[in-house]
C-alpha cells in the first residue's frame, strides 16, 4: 500500500469533503461529471491582522466575478481539532470550473490579474490544489 504524506492526505480529504458538501455540475447528455476544482490556501504575512484578512476576503469576493467560475467558496479554518487537520492557513478559496480550459481562462482573466496585483502583498505563502474528475 502506498504511504501518503500528511499534505497529500489533507489535500485529498479536503477535496473529497468539498465534493460531498457541494453540488457538482453534471453533464446529463453524456452522463458524466464535468468539473475542475481549484482550491487555494493563503497564509497571511500578518496572521493576527483582521484588516489584512478582511482585505484578502474582499479581494476574493471581487474575484468571484470571473465568468468561468461556476461556483466558489471563501473560507477560514473551522474550529475543529483532529490530528489530520491543518488549520495553519488564514483563508481558503475553492472554485469549481466546467473544465481545465475554463480554469486556464480564469488564470489570465483581468479580474484575476487585478486580484494578484492588489492582494499579493498580503500573503506570505500560497498553496494550490487542483483536481479533476476521472477520465472516462
Amino acid at each position: 500500500m502506498k504511504k501518503l504524506s500528511r499534505r497529500s492526505f489533507l489535500a485529498s480529504t479536503s477535496l473529497a469533503t468539498a465534493a460531498v458538501a457541494l453540488p457538482v455540475p453534471v453533464d446529463l447528455e453524456k452522463g458524466k461529471k464535468n468539473v475542475f476544482i481549484h482550491h487555494v490556501y493563503f497564509w497571511l504575512k500578518n496572521p493576527k491582522s483582521e484588516a489584512d484578512r478582511a482585505k484578502l476576503m474582499e479581494g476574493l469576493e471581487a474575484l468571484s466575478a470571473v465568468p468561468t467560475i461556476k461556483m466558489c467558496h471563501i473560507g477560514t479554518p473551522a474550529d475543529t481539532s483532529r490530528g489530520v487537520i491543518d488549520s495553519s492557513y488564514a483563508v481558503s478559496w475553492l472554485c469549481f470550473f466546467k473544465n481545465k480550459e475554463e480554469e486556464e481562462v480564469y488564470q489570465t482573466h483581468p479580474i484575476h490579474l487585478k486580484f494578484i496585483a492588489d492582494c499579493s502583498h498580503l500573503w506570505d505563502k500560497v498553496i494550490v490544489y487542483d483536481s479533476e474528475g476521472p477520465k472516462r
